[in-house]
């Protein structure tokens, strides 16, 4: 499956711990980390324990300062991880121009850059994930602030913390 090791030093120096499963506070292991190697797999970092927070996938290979990676002030901001499992067939997605499935829905199998665009949305604020596991991102051209989505129902945006009018959504390939 996924491995993936934090350190509690930048540029993989200090205490270190290994993670082949998820973890939702690292905060038992290291008292801070501050940089991660990812030896296989795919990995969503959260900045908070229980998977809340600013998150970011991180895929094989190194990342020597996590400040950098997570866009954030603060150095140790890495406090739990999610192991995505890696998903081969089609991917569906249904989106929702409203909350809780309402207004114009559009369905995607592919990777989209830009949403406002290619389906003339204004919003996107629900959405239900049939197959495949997708990355969402709260700019055009895969770029602003992350979130994953697992198969699933996800009735408000807005309660996650994603405001989606311009955004884009990306599929999380097999080739992690």
């Amino acid at each position: 499956m996924g491995r993936i090791t934090f350190y509690e030093d930048k540029n993989f120096q200090g205490r270190s711990y290994e993670a082949s499963s998820d973890c939702p506070d690292m905060s038992s292991y290291l008292s801070r980390c501050s940089s991660c190697r990812v030896e296989s797999g795919c990995f969503m970092v959260y900045e908070r324990p229980n998977y809340m927070g600013q998150q970011m996938l991180v895929r094989r290979g190194e990342y020597p300062d996590n400040q950098r990676l997570m866009g954030m002030n603060r150095s140790d901001c890495i406090r739990s991880c999610h192991m995505i499992p890696m998903h081969k067939g089609v991917f569906r997605m249904r989106i929702y121009e409203r909350e809780n499935f309402s207004g114009q829905m559009h369905e995607l199998m592919d990777d989209c850059e830009f949403i406002q665009e290619r389906f003339r949305m204004n919003d996107c604020q629900s959405c239900k994930v049939m197959d495949g596991h997708w990355l969402m991102y709260e700019q055009p051209q895969y770029r602003g602030r992350q979130m994953y989505l697992s198969p699933g129902d996800y009735r408000s945006m807005r309660e996650m913390g994603m405001d989606i009018r311009t955004g884009s959504m990306r599929r999380i390939m097999e080739s992690c």
